[in-house]
């Protein structure tokens, strides 16, 4: 079974899972990642400058763990001062890792925002986004084991192979776009509406050039609530579904927040506790604690897929980071463009 394994794990690498239906990046705590979600999402929280970072350790208990690194940064500027409208740019950084070869994929995506007040007096944003940049990906064949290198039923890294690779590395660019609607309704209830295109330029994706395999466009649809049940409690809900070639995907969840302390609406003390599910793959628990201007999350995913027996239901860690904050220049947004969910 291991040279077989070997094949189809080559066969993986060289064609990039035939691309159509590639995988791409995505964290449990997905909310905490927007740029990835969304790129009209950029922006859409309260303060200038908003960083976040998220680690993932997949398939540990498996097989060789899939890594996932990712690093945002997102800074929020007026159009002027008798304006309501404003603009957001920023940098989305990914890195992820995986399997036996150690097939890498890096991205580098710019990101650009424009917000369009349509009603100052209800905090009412029509967000227009743009993300595009370069992609880098490679492979390590000599991680690899092919079914020539076992002789007499014994494998040896040193047995000579007839496999060869003319390229194991490969860069191309990637864009993606988004609209995104927010308000707020009643009492304090934020909420969104969003609309993205990903791979909208369809980039070739193949290590060889004799392989014409291009990724397929996906559209991703987003929607969040953040809902008071009380001066100290809300309650805040987020889902995304994904369509790919010929791939569904669906992926949401209800958290509870709690403040211990609060000055305002932007400095405060919580904790935020819930339940996320991606359909046919993971129960996902998840715990936030707000410090002021900085954010932690833990999560870990309770593998509901066809591999829950293979890994006894466990899945993948995470842990996000972040940081976000006002200038208190003349240029702030403070009291203009605000996050739907407060975060």
């Amino acid at each position: 079974m291991k040279p077989i394994k070997k094949i189809f794990l080559l066969l993986a690498v060289s064609l990039l899972a035939k691309a159509a239906n590639s995988q791409d990046i995505n964290f449990s705590q997905f909310y905490d990642i927007p740029l990835l979600r969304n790129p009209s999402l950029a922006g859409i929280f309260a303060g200038d400058i908003r960083i976040t970072s998220a680690y993932r350790n997949q398939w540990q208990s498996v097989t060789v763990p899939y890594r996932t690194f990712a690093l945002g940064g997102e800074f929020k500027k007026p159009v002027g001062e008798n304006s309501d409208d404003f603009f957001t740019y920023g940098l989305q950084l990914t890195n992820d890792v995986a399997g036996d070869s150690k097939l890498s994929r890096t991205q580098a995506f710019p990101v650009f925002n424009y917000h369009k007040s349509l009603n100052g007096d209800k905090n009412t944003y029509l967000s227009a986004g743009f993300m595009g940049g370069p992609v880098m990906q490679k492979f390590d064949p000599s991680k690899l084991a092919f079914d020539d290198q076992y002789v007499n039923g014994a494998y040896s890294a040193s047995n000579p192979t007839k496999q060869t690779f003319t390229s194991t590395n490969l860069t191309y660019w990637d864009a993606a776009a988004g609209l995104c609607f927010s308000s707020v309704a009643g009492e304090g209830t934020h909420y969104y509406f969003g609309l993205g295109l990903f791979h909208f330029t369809q980039p070739k994706v193949a290590f060889q050039k004799l392989n014409d395999i291009s990724l397929n466009k996906k559209w991703v649809v987003n929607a969040g609530f953040a809902a008071p049940m009380s001066d100290d409690n809300r309650m805040i809900f987020y889902v995304d579904y994904f369509m790919q070639g010929g791939a569904r995907q669906g992926q949401g969840g209800l958290m509870l927040n709690h403040d211990f302390v609060q000055y305002d609406e932007d400095q405060k003390v919580s904790i935020s506790g819930g339940v996320f599910y991606r359909w046919k793959d993971a129960f996902t628990p998840v715990v936030k604690l707000d410090y002021y201007d900085y954010s932690v999350g833990l999560s870990y995913d309770v593998n509901s897929s066809k591999l829950k027996t293979a890994s006894q239901y466990r899945g993948a860690f995470e842990l996000t980071l972040s940081y976000k904050t006002f200038n208190n220049r003349y240029n702030t947004s403070a009291n203009k463009v605000k996050c739907p969910l407060f975060y």
